[in-house]
């Protein structure tokens, strides 16, 4: 797989990875490669720069860097919005769509959850007038 830099017609830009250049060319023959951002089908590969790898060995100048915690208040204010929500909220994993239903008919306690649930799920809850958000943020597997 190779990563391209991508230009349409109205000058949009924009990255994609393909298997080769030639798939490029056959997904272009076939209308298959459009603008990412606005659909326009007129898309010619653009300029790039490859991407060089950092030394394997560090230099005496580089210095480790330690993990850290967020960097900028909105990262923080951001990392205290996750914990409050995991802190206030029942985990009920991807049985969030029959949970919240059974909530708002009445059938299954009241409280707060957060979980996963299809698009399909999701549309079906908001058309039945049960509100439901995402969550800014993918649910991390444990290793």
């Amino acid at each position: 797989m190779i990563k391209y830099s991508f230009k349409c017609s109205k000058g949009h830009e924009f990255e994609s990875w393909v298997q080769s250049a030639d798939a490029y060319e056959k997904l272009k023959k076939s209308g298959m490669m459009s603008c990412a951002v606005c659909g326009d089908a007129n898309v010619e590969r653009a300029l790039m720069s490859p991407q060089v790898r950092p030394a394997k060995t560090k230099s005496k100048t580089q210095k480790t860097r330690p993990l850290s915690g967020p960097r900028t208040t909105a990262e923080q204010a951001f990392a205290e919005l996750k914990k409050t929500i995991e802190e206030n909220t029942e985990d009920v994993g991807s049985n969030f769509a029959n949970e919240a239903r059974a909530i708002y008919e009445g059938d299954a306690k009241e409280r707060n959850i957060r979980g996963k649930a299809t698009t399909k799920e999701v549309k079906n809850l908001i058309d039945d007038g049960i509100e439901v958000t995402p969550l800014p943020w993918r649910e991390r597997k444990p290793n």
